[in-house]
């Protein structure tokens, strides 16, 4: 008992013997100062300025409770994951107005996992807003056996949309025709039934051959082509017009076999490739040519088919003014380019083959625009993490499918080694899908896409050949597995959903993972903010063109 009191009594001894050395030492500066004269400088401690900062935020902290966010009532044009950043849909940020991006950081690494969303802000697409109920092909001046035809080929094409009702007239009247327009807005149709039109009105019918056809339609790959002249022909099948097609990535044994084997023909579809290669080898000739059409002109235009199609508009006779269309010794050809982009320096390459006189543009209203009728989300997402997302993505759907009908899927890579990549992993996970590449041989590429448009299987993993013009009414959701490197690759994506006569509503989901792909999704979604057009494209289709000498 007495051995348990002793130490005790030294544990209570200890604290006090350290609480009165604190004491001393506390009082001992002051002390000193007390002694030492009113000249001497007092002793300054410095305190850093991050302990400062740290020490103010937590004393706010403490004092302060959450600020609510505000959430305004009704539908939103921009839905963060941070509820701070969404902006209404009835409100526009002026131009130079400064915008809360829910992008900002996002070249930080801390934001992964973050996204955003442009919604749907209304249902229609654009290309038939505002159109009048009583508005017809009559109105446009097409003959009644063209209307004929495509009220048998088309039945469901009712009325015209806005880019065919600005687009027929002047290519009736003769003009050579620029039309930039947004995708998926009917341009296809708005120079095949004037085409259809000029044909009938020219020589007799039995003077045509597949060697010497007098109308060509350039388009930039093989499943544009196989899809134009599908539609062509079911038009010129009631008007007693012969379409045919030329693919590419054929050897010139094949190419030549093909052109024997295929009957006569009005109308020529075809690759720029194929084409320069008959034309070469003089299996082909443009002299009695008097409809040219560029179809994605932005494409054609692009430095890896530029030196093909100038080739092939020095081969062609294009006529210099309207009058030389109706010359019946030597008439001439009307050029008609058609585009959803129109990248700078397009107009320099025109001045070489026509007169800017005789050219008519026609833009559309949301050119360059983003599409007000699609959801488009973006996820900032690490590499790794993007086929987790994808396999989920998929696995949604195909569920959602299994409940209700609904749309199919495009899955859209930067190249052709990812997309071989991709579709192993989706085959490991029991995914049935389709790939399209460019690498690909003509064989195996031969009706993949319309095996998609058919609806054999419902995802189809692809590079940007997919992109271009393709007709896709049936798919419902756009992934960008990669995102573009481009703006003009982002809309040429973006417009396989939303199209005029889709069944389903569209969505745009993108993966977004490098810092360059941060950039372009901030300059998306500034222009989402302020209702403007995409920065870099708006002044292509503007410029004045180079008058000739």
């Amino acid at each position: 008992m007495r051995l348990f009191c002793i130490k005790g009594t030294m544990a209570l001894a200890r604290p006090m013997r350290l609480l009165s050395l604190a004491v001393r030492l506390l009082l001992e500066p002051r002390r000193n100062i007390a002694v030492h004269s009113s000249d001497e400088p007092l002793p300054v401690v410095r305190i850093p300025r991050a302990l400062q900062r740290r020490q103010q935020q937590r004393q706010s902290d403490r004092g302060s409770f959450p600020r609510p966010v505000l959430v305004r009532p009704g539908p939103l044009l921009v839905s963060a994951r941070r509820p701070e950043l969404n902006q209404p849909a009835r409100l526009t940020l002026g131009r130079w107005e400064c915008a809360p991006l829910a992008s900002r950081g996002w070249k930080h690494r801390r934001s992964r996992r973050d996204h955003f969303s442009i919604e749907r802000v209304q249902q229609e697409t654009p290309a038939l807003t505002n159109l009048s109920s009583r508005g017809s092909f009559v109105d446009l001046g097409l003959e009644p056996r063209v209307l004929l035809a495509l009220q048998e080929a088309a039945p469901e094409v009712v009325r015209p949309t806005s880019v065919q009702s600005k687009t027929i007239p002047p290519v009736l009247r003769g003009r050579h025709l620029l039309c930039a327009a947004e995708t998926g807005s009917g341009k296809t149709l708005s120079y095949l039934l004037p085409l259809f039109q000029r044909l009938l009105k020219g020589p007799g019918l039995d003077s045509r051959s597949s060697a010497a056809p007098r109308g060509l339609v350039l388009v930039p790959s093989r499943e544009l082509a196989e899809q134009v002249q599908a539609v062509a022909q079911s038009l010129g099948r009631y008007l007693g017009l012969q379409v045919i097609e030329l693919g590419g990535g054929l050897g010139m044994s094949k190419l030549k076999l093909q052109l024997c084997r295929l009957p006569s023909a009005d109308v020529l579809v075809a690759t720029p490739g194929a084409l320069w290669k008959a034309l070469k080898s003089k299996l082909v000739s443009l002299q009695h040519l008097s409809f040219l059409v560029l179809d994605e002109a932005d494409t054609l235009l692009d430095e890896s088919f530029l030196e093909l199609v100038d080739y092939i508009l020095g081969r062609s006779p294009i006529a210099e003014s309207p009058a030389e269309l109706e010359d019946p010794f030597n008439p001439k050809a009307q050029l008609v380019m058609v585009g959803a982009t129109f990248p700078e320096g397009v107009n320099k390459l025109l001045g070489k083959v026509t007169s800017p006189d005789c050219l008519t543009t026609v833009t559309s209203s949301r050119l360059h625009c983003i599409m007000p009728h699609v959801r488009q989300t973006f996820m900032r997402l690490k590499g790794a993490e993007k086929v987790t997302e994808l396999v989920q993505i998929l696995k949604q759907h195909d569920k959602a499918n299994k409940t209700k009908a609904s749309g199919t899927v495009l899955v859209f890579c930067n190249s052709s080694s990812t997309v071989n990549w991709l579709g192993y992993i989706l085959d490991d996970h029991k995914i049935q899908h389709l790939r399209l590449q460019g690498q690909m041989p003509a064989s195996m590429r031969a009706g993949i896409f319309q095996r998609f448009q058919k609806g054999s299987q419902d995802v189809l993993v692809c590079t940007d050949i997919a992109s271009r013009g393709l007709d896709s009414i049936h798919v419902e959701l756009v992934v960008n597995y990669d995102f573009p490197p481009t703006l003009q690759d982002y809309i040429h994506r973006a417009g396989r959903v939303g199209r005029v006569g889709s069944e389903v509503p569209g969505t745009v989901i993108s993966f977004v993972t490098h810092p360059w792909d941060v950039s372009l999704v901030q300059k998306i979604e500034l222009a989402a903010r302020r209702r403007r057009s995409l920065p870099g494209l708006a002044s292509s289709v503007k410029d004045p063109l180079p008058q000739q000498a």
